[in-house]
């Protein structure tokens, strides 16, 4: 067998594993390790195997992973992102929709401060979801958009995919985290409209907030939230005046989250102690399949099926914009039956030549691959997100409901693919400006 034929038989058989539900990080191995010993050696493969967790592990950048999710944990189980839900809905139930628009925005909040879509969903989705469930909101719209807006977890910064993304492609990571901003907030803001709209169209789906609302309250809640902000705010402009890398940003933050939490007085050992665990699972989750998917790198490049794909691309003179779109296509078929960061890994080690050779800006790509793996936790049958939503709710609203109203935020995210592939600009021009 050949070494192409060795590769092209792994890519097949990882795929076949992944569909029988076992452990992404372990086919990624186990399928990696026993193609290299075929196309080189046992000896040689056992070595590879040895050197590169620790190459892995011990790379810089990489710390950014746990400090983010550090910063996260510290925040969510602290109360730090309590009130966002509150604050929205007191300025923008007036709308129609108001509380599922609410939401939307109270997740892109979250979202900005734990870098985690799962998290964003379940925190949202007991926060909200009941709220909207009392006011008569259709059931539909209230958990599809908390599984929906839950996504911007991993668009924007901090994003722990971005940050794999970034050390993956050698990419600047700090100008990934800025490259998530604007697509975040367009995400945000198409999602908004189109809840509004619809709810124009047909008011039954939001009944509206009859709650007096006084200015005096809707300041005085903005005092509740101000550390959100302030976090936020630091990391981002750390990395986008050039001040501190991503790493460092990361590690600051993390150590501001802590420092906010005890000012707050809402520091205990067991919010400290459970902050500090769920962030080493996380990251040992994370590191686990990376891993993995660095061996399935090694195994395709050593059997050169990269560069063939490379090479290819170059003879066929491949239209860029044809290249995305079959790209997009894949993606969306695997985001129905892969999680985000084994969809992520398993891809990139078989896209990333092509990308190269069709000397695409792989800033641009790096969010257009993110924003398709985001879709991929609001389709069936193992859209993440609607499982998370269901597990809030319990058996008060059916799976079948959730990814119905699910319908509607996928026909925003159509919209929202079409203008970031239209104007890469959207995603390089902040990226762009950074202070060098």
């Amino acid at each position: 067998m050949s070494n192409l034929a060795v590769a092209i038989s792994a890519i097949v058989i990882l795929l076949v594993l992944i569909g029988m539900r076992v452990p992404i990080g372990l086919a990624l191995g186990g399928v990696s390790l026993i193609g290299l010993m075929i196309v080189r050696s046992t000896e040689a493969a056992l070595g590879i195997f040895a050197d590169l967790p620790f190459e892995f592990g011990a790379n810089w950048s990489l710390s950014a992973v746990p400090m983010f999710l550090l910063m996260g944990s510290i925040a969510f189980h602290t109360g730090l992102t309590a009130s966002l839900f509150k604050a929205a809905r007191l300025w923008l139930s007036g709308l129609p929709g108001g509380l599922a628009v609410a939401t939307n925005f109270a997740s892109a909040g979250f979202a900005a401060a734990s870098g985690s879509s799962l998290a964003t969903a379940a925190a949202m989705g007991r926060l909200a979801i009941p709220e909207m469930l009392k006011m008569r909101y259709d059931a539909a719209l209230a958990t599809s958009v908390v599984a929906a807006s839950g996504t911007l977890g991993s668009l924007i910064p901090p994003s722990i995919l971005f940050v794999l993304y970034g050390w993956f492609t050698e990419t600047s990571i700090g100008a990934l985290l800025i490259a998530g901003i604007l697509p975040g907030l367009l995400t945000a803001f198409v999602y908004a409209a189109m809840i509004i709209g619809r709810c124009m169209i047909n008011p039954k789906l939001a009944p509206p907030v009859r709650d007096a609302v006084t200015w005096a309250q809707r300041w005085r809640v903005l005092a509740e939230i101000w550390p959100i902000p302030l976090l936020v705010l630091g990391v981002i402009g750390g990395i986008y005046s050039g001040i501190a890398t991503a790493t460092e940003a990361a590690a600051v933050g993390a150590i501001v989250a802590i420092v906010i939490a005890v000012a707050r007085g809402n520091m205990t050992w067991m919010a400290f102690r459970t902050s500090v665990v769920e962030a080493l699972e996380s990251t040992a989750s994370i590191f686990f399949v990376a891993i993995g998917a660095l061996l399935l790198t090694r195994l395709l490049a050593l059997a050169g099926l990269p560069t063939i794909m490379a090479e290819s691309v170059a003879a066929l003179g491949i239209d860029p914009l044809m290249l995305i779109i079959g790209v997009s296509i894949v993606y969306l078929i695997l985001g129905c039956f892969l999680d985000p960061l084994g969809l992520m890994l398993l891809t990139l080690p078989v896209f990333q030549p092509m990308f190269e050779a069709a000397h695409l800006d792989l800033i641009w790509v790096g969010v257009i691959v993110v924003k398709y793996i985001e879709i991929g936790l609001l389709t069936p049958p193992i859209g993440l997100n609607a499982y998370v939503v269901k597990g809030v709710v319990g058996d008060t609203v059916p799976l079948t409901t959730i990814f119905r109203g699910l319908t509607w935020f996928l026909a925003a995210e159509a919209v929202i693919m079409v203008l970031l592939i239209a104007f890469p600009e959207i995603s390089t021009w902040l990226p762009s400006r950074m202070s060098p």
